[in-house]
């Protein structure tokens, strides 16, 4: 019967309550379909690969380590093989589900492929591109670019942007949340923000 799963619609119901159960935090019943998972046929590495994406787009930078400790349980897997290795996928889910959440740096991710769309092919300004030659010197190319080390916090406040999208309505893409790490990820942003250029 549970091999049955596998092929079914039940196969993207089990997938889909395995990765809901992990984002909303609730390691007994992530456990419970991850063995559903295993039961059902899934290849382990599949379950794996799923956890490796989770630790980005459902943890993300509130946990740093999640998508450590899903390359490392992946690796044991690799290393080890089944059955011994089949713990490591279930170490994996315990870290997820229990970890701290927050999509905003897959969220900014996929708002900047959008930007790159949508602004065309803008060049960097010319202070950020190096100046090989001559020529690229005499155009002005990396004129009044600062070193960033060289300044106090190692920071100058000099634009990256595009001109065309540099200023005082320059795109924020990235807006962490005020959970785990990404608390103090917001203070940087914010101390950093007061004191670039616009």
């Amino acid at each position: 019967m549970h091999a049955g799963d596998k092929g079914s619609d039940i196969h993207h119901a089990l997938l889909s309550a395995f990765q809901k159960s992990i984002r909303g935090s609730d390691v007994q019943a992530a456990l419970y379909w991850l063995a559903r998972l295993l039961k059902s046929g899934e290849p382990p590495r599949a379950i794996l690969r799923r956890l490796m994406v989770m630790a980005t787009e459902e943890v993300g930078l509130a946990d740093p380590r999640a998508i450590e400790q899903a390359a490392a349980c992946a690796a044991v897997f690799e290393r080890v093989g089944e059955p011994e290795g089949l713990p490591a996928l279930a170490q994996c889910v315990g870290y997820l589900a229990t970890a701290i959440k927050s999509n905003a740096i897959y969220k900014a991710f996929y708002a900047a492929m959008d930007l790159a769309e949508t602004q065309g092919s803008l060049m960097p300004p010319k202070h950020l591109i190096n100046a090989p030659t001559a020529l690229m010197k005499a155009q002005g190319f990396k004129d009044g670019y600062r070193y960033d080390h060289d300044f106090p916090h190692a920071f100058s406040g000099q634009q990256f942007f595009p001109d065309a999208l540099s200023g005082p309505d320059r795109p924020e893409l990235y807006r962490p949340n005020e959970r785990g790490y990404e608390r103090d990820l917001l203070k940087r942003l914010a101390w950093w923000d007061q004191r670039r250029e616009t």
